[in-house]
């Protein structure tokens, strides 16, 4: 009788933590597009730590107008780990340990989720392992904000044959944009907002335009103001859509869809009225279609944060598949 029981309570045991790992992995992460949940003590978080998790991931957002913060931190105490806070789709643990430690876990609480253990002997060997691992933690805490956008947004799509019969690209594009203005090589698509609204911009230009290595920059400006001039103006005579000149683009060189593309992110202004914001450019090198593919997103939110809003826009973009 005692083994009875004792092999049916093994058997309990084993179902109950069997049940309890299988519905931890279920847990779907949670929480607002770039917030991330840092959990260290607070006489850490006051001190050079904490000032150096502040600094690298929550300096200003390159491109925008305003200073943002490229994510939203919420600090908990280490003993308050538990409950919500570890549905979290990104968690940086800071501990003071008895061993150096850099360790990412995926999915570890909650999927998808990344969990990034940080632990030192010293508060000096706590700040060489953030210093050193910072870069490679924002690229992967970026990664994964873009996917989760892209999840929410491929929730509610609005229907892009116009854009694929027009430039053979697929995109995942959400409820809430309308087309603004379409011809054989030019698209522009709004979503109202409160008090502003977000764009996107989708032309083509000849593979040609951008051939000079040295001044890739200058001309992608050029092709930008150039394409304002011609369909995005002010109510008033004269009132272009031009790129900010009192400030310097940011531009760097990625791929999107395996393919060369130069990215530009800056301010733009609606000349002789009291508009604007910020825009981010890709410029697609697609040989197979004899092309520079731009596709351009850019907001106007003069009462609300952009960082955001600019994020949906850059998700969309980065949804795109050029079609054979």
């Amino acid at each position: 009788m005692n083994k009875t029981r004792f092999l049916f309570l093994l058997i309990s045991i084993v179902f109950f933590s069997c049940a309890k790992k299988k519905e931890n992995l279920q847990r779907k992460a949670s929480g607002k597009i770039n917030t991330i949940s840092v959990i260290i003590d607070d006489q850490l978080w006051n001190g050079e730590i904490g000032d150096s998790i502040r600094n690298k991931f929550a300096s200003p957002v390159i491109g925008l107008p305003q200073e943002e913060p490229l994510f939203t931190i919420n600090q908990y105490p280490v003993k308050l780990m538990e409950g919500f806070m570890t549905d979290s789709r990104t968690i940086i643990v800071v501990k003071k340990e008895g061993k150096n430690k850099f360790e990412i876990k995926k999915d570890q609480y909650a999927s998808p989720q990344n969990v990034f253990h940080i632990s030192g002997k010293t508060g000096a060997e706590i700040l060489k392992i953030i210093e050193k691992n910072a870069p490679n933690i924002i690229q992967i805490i970026k990664e994964t904000e873009i996917a989760e956008n892209q999840r929410i947004i491929n929730q509610s799509l609005i229907n892009t044959k116009t854009i694929t019969n027009t430039f053979h690209i697929s995109l995942k594009v959400p409820s809430g944009y309308s087309y603004v203005l379409k011809n054989n090589n030019f698209i522009w698509l709004k979503k109202e907002i409160v008090s502003g609204n977000n764009s996107l911009l989708i032309y083509q230009v000849p593979i040609s335009s951008i051939k000079n290595e040295s001044n890739r920059i200058a001309t992608i400006i050029k092709m930008r103001d150039s394409i304002g001039e011609l369909y995005i103006r002010g109510t008033e005579p004269d009132t272009k859509m031009i790129t900010e000149e009192g400030y310097s683009p940011y531009f760097s060189k990625i791929k999107l869809d395996g393919k060369e593309t130069y990215e530009t992110k800056g301010t733009w202004v609606l000349k002789n009225e009291f508009m604007s914001g910020p825009f981010i450019n890709y410029a697609i090198v697609d040989g197979e279609h004899n092309r520079i593919l731009v596709l351009e997103g850019f907001c106007y939110s003069p009462s609300r944060k952009e960082r955001d809003l600019m994020h949906e826009l850059e998700a969309i973009i980065k949804s795109i598949k050029i079609l054979k």
